[in-house]
């Protein structure tokens, strides 16, 4: 069984920042490609950001790229989210959830094979 524990949301202005951090346990992290999704009520779980096992590959939306780093540390099982320059429109659950695979192009939900439960992200205008 592999756990997913996210952490870092809170409520934020507009044009702060916040950090996310996911950390895994059960498996080996590093064998995982890493994705953050965020979803809004009555809304689909919508893809953000990816990195492959080594950190050397990522990919983002269009909405968040340039804002938005995504990086992990394979010692301490945790990946991360740098959210920067933050607008109302990123307000939504985050989550954390890991792939056997990485994809070039972007995550879809159903490539993921483990999901954390989510951490809350509001960013007041």
């Amino acid at each position: 069984q592999v756990l997913l524990v996210e952490s870092g949301g809170g409520l934020v202005q507009a044009g702060g920042s916040l950090r996310l951090s996911c950390t895994v346990s059960g498996r080996t992290f590093s064998n995982y490609g890493m994705g953050w999704f965020r979803q809004t009520p009555g809304k689909e779980r919508e893809f953000v950001a990816a990195i492959n096992v080594s950190g050397g590959s990522t990919v983002y939306t269009v909405s968040v790229k340039g804002r938005f780093t995504i990086s992990r540390d394979n010692a301490k099982n945790t990946v991360y989210l740098q959210m920067n320059s933050l607008t109302p429109e990123d307000t939504a659950t985050y989550y954390c959830a890991a792939s056997l695979y990485f994809r070039q192009s972007g995550y879809r939900a159903a490539d993921m094979a483990y999901w954390g439960k989510g951490t809350l992200v509001t960013v007041s205008s």
